[in-house]
Order: structure tokens, then sequence, then C-alpha cells
């Protein structure tokens, strides 16, 4: 289900596909920036469609950079984008322009850099987030330099104006332990001097693997950078020979020559951009990390295409904790693919994630599947990305049961002591306007509850039709749903369906009339519409195989009797009462299966049910039935009357304003007239099974 602020994931019971990953974020706007401060045209191909990409898009255009687009637009978004991109060598056509970046980091901290150092007059602005972030140490390093950069609201954050200034010095200083987009902003820009520059890094650097992003997408256009001792040019080789750092931290496991390596950085003089042509983006590495994830949960096997051994991205490593955690991984250049873990649970992990610093976002709701606590660590940096994400990751994770700890730079989750995950369908997943909680959190579906997640339009950031690819390679918990009128044996055929399954049984008719009987209890009359939708949200209501249960009590002969049924009829036909009945009803859905009886369990409840059956069967066959009911019961009764009942029950039942009796869309008939309970059982079964194959 799902509107425009929010979108219910079913409970989802494994995960087994295949699915080619849009271009990579960081990837994309590093390339467009690149092509348009090179010489000649580059072609830029499987470039990521999204709002961030847009922004830097929109960016160039403003500033006078040439970018054409290239092929057809559907294809485009589905397969990614294709751009031509006429480089200005440095000189950006307009020296006078606003822009706006919204919370686009990866374009709004390169872009501060390279717009410093141009000779023009600028001003950045973005999203109310985005002003939040901080981009101050990546001013003062390029004051450094000369530039002249003044910040129009709170010091040290966007807005920012930049003015035309004198530029000079052959070395500048930049933190390196609150982003790697300040390091990554000065490389980049720091060819446009065309003079000998030195980086040095002060405190410990985060996020490497970006900068390797970073200097591997230099290299490809023709500018190398001396790092280190400056003894030795990086090749622009990727991230192969990092080392995984899972327990004890980066300062334990990484030797001071290798630390060096990271503290300083020489751009030789001399060296411009040079289109090289074409430039193919790998696939998002980040983004991996939910279908991997789905896999490890799921079952598998689950392969991404699109990013692999080869990957210059350090985010491939993810697939190295999950390994950690017993998911079974295999690899391949330019693929991935994952299993879940032999014994089928995860295991808890304590992990410094330093090296993976977006990709760690999955493991912490990854967490919730393991045995044990899982310790993610060195995760400083989520502090200041679209969101406080180690506040919101607590938080949200706290909505399902888990506990959370949260430090300043580490989160500790457990996994709820119950062994599934609460419900988080009513208020739903908040997502903060940070695309990553949105797509972490859909893995919450296999928890057996499903998951809502608000404001899911957010993904637009990095990946528009996220769910939409993520639907591709799950299998929901699966719904039969089971209708038709009065007397045609509908609740029985389901029940027996249910039983033959081990599928769980919901009698949705029984729900209000438990409500019916809750009512007269506590003296709520008919009519009271609120207070009939609060009792309906709060009333302790239990089906078990010993029988139905309302406040701690079974209740049998009661729930059957004609004054409670009279009353289930009208508060049904409330609209309050409907909706607060729904996350109940749904709530029963849970693995392996649920078989739910009732009028609008097809329509409303689970539109997406596997099967849908409408039973039916003359009005005649049904009296005859009802007949035989009573007359076993010991009960007197008329042929003729039940038939006149049951003809004004149908005619009542099909004029209702609520949820009025009528096959519903995509439902098969099935009529039941020549048939008995266990003929119905067994055709329901074989469609069942049909489908399933499929």
């Amino acid at each position: 289900m799902s509107s425009e602020n929010f979108l219910d994931l079913p409970p989802l019971l494994s995960a087994r596909g295949t699915v080619r990953l849009p271009g990579s974020k960081s990837i994309s706007n590093r390339v467009l920036l690149l092509a348009a401060l090179s010489e000649g045209a580059t072609e830029v191909r499987d470039l990521l469609h999204s709002d961030d990409t847009g922004r830097m898009l929109e960016a160039l255009h403003t500033l006078g950079v040439a970018v054409e687009s290239l092929g057809d637009n559907a294809l485009r978004q589905s397969s990614g984008q294709a751009y031509r991109v006429t480089g200005c060598g440095g000189d950006f056509p307009n020296k006078n322009a606003k822009l706006f970046l919204g919370n686009a980091g990866t374009a709004f901290r390169p872009l501060t850099a390279a717009l410093a150092l141009a000779g023009g007059h600028y001003e950045l602005s973005g999203v109310p987030r985005m002003h939040e972030r901080p981009i101050g140490d990546l001013g003062e390093a390029l004051r450094q330099l000369g530039a002249d950069i003044r910040y129009l609201g709170n010091e040290g954050f966007p807005p920012l104006e930049i003015f035309p200034a004198k530029l000079s010095g052959a070395m500048v200083q930049v933190r390196g332990d609150v982003s790697s987009q300040f390091l990554t902003g000065l490389l980049m820009a720091l060819p446009m001097l065309g003079r000998t520059v030195k980086i040095e890094v002060v405190g410990e650097l985060i996020s490497k693997p970006y900068i390797e992003i970073t200097l591997a997408m230099m290299a490809r256009f023709g500018v190398k950078v001396r790092r280190g001792h400056g003894d030795a040019e990086h090749s622009g080789a990727g991230t192969a020979a990092l080392p995984l750092l899972p327990q004890s931290g980066l300062t334990a496991n990484v030797s001071e020559g290798q630390r060096q390596e990271w503290q300083s950085f020489i751009v030789p003089g001399g060296q411009r951009y040079r289109s090289p042509g074409t430039v193919y983006v790998e696939g998002d590495a980040s983004s991996a990390s939910y279908f991997l994830a789905a896999g490890a949960i799921g079952g598998g096997p689950v392969r991404v295409e699109g990013v692999g051994r080869d990957s210059v991205q350090g985010d491939v490593r993810f697939a190295e904790a999950l390994e950690k955690m017993g998911a079974r991984m295999t690899m391949g250049p330019n693929w991935m693919e994952v299993r879940a873990p032999g014994s089928g649970k995860l295991k808890a992990i304590d992990l410094d994630c330093n090296h993976i610093p977006d990709a760690a976002m999955t493991l912490a709701v990854a967490a919730l599947f393991a045995d044990g606590t899982t310790t993610l660590r060195n995760i400083a940096s989520w502090r200041v990305k679209e969101t406080d994400r180690i506040a919101a990751m607590a938080t949200e994770l706290r909505k399902l049961g888990a506990t959370a700890e949260e430090g300043v730079d580490y989160l500790r989750i457990t996994p709820p002591a119950a062994g599934y995950l609460q419900t988080a369908t009513s208020s739903g997943i908040d997502t903060y306007d940070d695309h990553r909680m949105a797509m972490c959190f859909s893995l919450a579906a296999f928890g057996g509850a499903g998951v809502r997640i608000n404001d899911p339009k957010c993904v637009a950031k990095t990946f528009p039709d996220y769910f939409e690819r993520f639907a591709q390679v799950v299998k929901t918990v699966p719904v039969i749903a089971i209708d038709g009128p009065s007397a045609s044996g509908k609740g029985t055929v389901a029940q027996l369906v249910a039983r033959a399954l081990s599928f769980h049984f919901l009698d949705s008719g029984a729900l209000y009339r438990l409500l019916a009987l809750a009512a007269q209890k506590r003296g709520v009359p008919p009519d009271a519409e609120n207070r009939l939708a609060e009792l309906a949200a709060r009333m302790d209501a239990r089906f078990e195989e010993s029988g139905i249960w309302l406040d701690g009590a079974q209740v049998g002969d009661e729930l059957r009797s004609e004054q409670c049924a009279d009353m289930a009829s009208k508060v049904a036909a409330l609209p309050a009462v409907r909706a607060a009945l729904l996350d109940r009803q749904r709530a029963f859905r849970r693995a392996p299966g649920l078989v739910a009886d009732g009028r609008d369990m097809g329509s409303v409840v689970f539109p997406d049910a596997a099967l849908k059956v409408f039973l039916s069967a003359s009005a005649e066959a049904r009296a005859e039935r009802r007949y035989k009911q009573l007359m076993e019961k010991g009960m007197n009764a008329n042929i003729a009357s039940l038939l006149q009942e049951v003809r004004a029950r149908d005619e009542r039942d099909s004029r209702r304003s609520v949820a009025p009796l009528q096959q519903a869309p995509g439902a098969g008939l099935l009529d039941t007239t020549e048939l008995t309970i266990e003929q119905a059982v067994q055709e329901v079964l074989a469609r069942y099974r049909a489908n399933a194959s499929q």
C-alpha cells in the first residue's frame, strides 16, 4: 500500500534474483566535474539518474559548460544516462552565477573548491539540511591559497559566496576527520592552478576509499597525484591493497608507513585534465549493499551486476563484512552474488567501518537478523551526512524493538529478544529526507510484520526506482484471500486451506464480531464511530488453535449470537472502524503464509494477495446448507424462510456503501453449488500451487 507520504512493504519471505545497479553517485559527479574541467569532449555513459547528478548537471549548465544529452530518454532512465560534456579547460565561461545544489554534498564540496580557484563571483546554496553540513574546513584550506570565501549565514556552513581573488601558495592543510569530501574537492581543483601544491591532512583521514575513487578518476583524466612522502605516483588501481579493519580499530591495524600514505598528497604542476574520450560509470557499490544484504537475510542467491572485484569503490568491501556475518559470497570482475549462511542465521560482528561509511548503514539493519550484539565503530562521519545518521538510525531501530546504543562515533545494535521485529506500520520508519535511511530499512520487511517507509521518494537522490528494483528480487509472504456471499462456505474452506498449507488463518468477520462483543461489554453504542475505532485499535484479541480470545478470556457461543452478529454488521459499515482494524488484519500476515477470509481481504487489506478466490453457490444450495447446519444442531428451521433470508442478505450486502459484496478485480470465481467442501478446498489448493509455480 502506498501514498504520496508513505510506502507499506509487506512481510518478506525470501530474496532471489539479479539486479543491475544504477551508476555510482560518487563516480558520476566526480566524472561530470572532471569532464567540465578538461580539454576536449567526454562522453559519459551509464551516468546515475538521480537528484544529486541532476544538481551537478544544472550547475555545469549554469556555469556555461556545454552538456548534451545522448540517446533515448526512456532508455537512459532505465539503464543509465549518457551525456557529452565539452570541457572548458578549467575556465568556466560564466564568471557570475548563483547555484542551488539541494542536499548534494558530492556536488557542493567539489564545486566550492573548483569555483574558489576559478576567478569568478559565485553564490552556492542548498536545502536547509545542506546549510547544517559543515564546509568551514574546506573553506579555510582554500583561503590558505588566497581564495575569497564568505559565509552568508553561520560561519563555516553554507550558503556561501565566492569572489575573485589573487591565488598563491604551494602548501595547504585540510582536516581529514570530518568529511573526505573536503580533500576530494581540493585534489580535483588544484590542477587548475598550474603549479605544484602539497596537501597535508590534519587528523586521521576518514573514508579513505572515497579518496581512492577521486585519485583513480583524476588519473583517468590525465592528472597523477603523489602521496605519502612523494616517492610514488598514485596509479589509480583502486582499493584492493587496503586492509579490512574488523575488530580493534584503525590504529591497531595500520602501519606507520600506511598512515603516512594518507597524510600528505602532492599535485605536480604542469598537468591539465584531458578528456579520455568515453567514460563508463561503475554501478553504485553502496546501492549494492541493500541487495546483497537482502540475499544474506532472505536466502538468495541474489546477484548484483555492475560492480565487483575490479571496482575502484571501497564499498565493495561491504561483501567482506557480510562474509564475517556468515553470508556466502562469490565475486567476479563486475558482479557479486550472495547466499544466506548455511545455518540460515547471520552472526553479530564488531567492525571498524571507516572503510565503508555509507554501506555500513546497511549493516545496522542487517544486525536485526543476527545472533548477538553488533557494534559498528569509527562512524563519526555519519553525523554530518544528509542527516545525523547515528541518531536517526538508533531512533528507528528502536521502533522495531531493537536495543540501540549510540556513541559519538559508534552504534551498537541488539535484535529484539522475541526473535521477530515489532510492526512499524502505524507510525512508520522516518527517513529524515535521507535516501539511505529509506533503502536500508526496506530490509526490515524480512522481520515478519512488514514495514512502513515514510517519505519513500527521498530515494530519488541516488536511486529513483529503488523500491521497484527491490520488489523484483524479493518474495512477499503469500496471502490467499477468500470471499463470497453468506453461506457460500468461505470460512470453512479458508480454514481448511490454511491447515493444509500450515498457513496462518484470519477470519476477518470474527474480528468485527469481537469488536461488537467488546463494545457490548463496555456499553459502547453501535453508532459511536470514534469510540468504536479507538476500541478497535486497542482491544486485546487473539486467534489460537484452541479458540478465540478477548481480554484474556476465551469466547465461543456468545461470539456467534444473533445480537453480536447484528451489531458486527453495523460497526463493519463504519469507515473509521474499518481503518482502525486495517493494521490489525495485516499483522496476521506472517511466514509461511496467510489465508484470509473476508469481504475486502483481496481488495483493500491484501491487494497483492497471491491468490484471490470468490466462492459462490446458488441461493438454493446455500439455503439448504444452512438448513442442514441448523438441523444438526437440533434447531428448528424452515427451508423457505432460509432461502428468503439468503436472498435478502445478498441484496443487502451488495448495496452496502462500505465493502459491498462483489467479486474483486483479479479474483477467480469458484462455484461450489455442486461441490463438497473437500472438493472446494482441493480446487483452491490447486489454483494456489499453479500460481506459485509460475
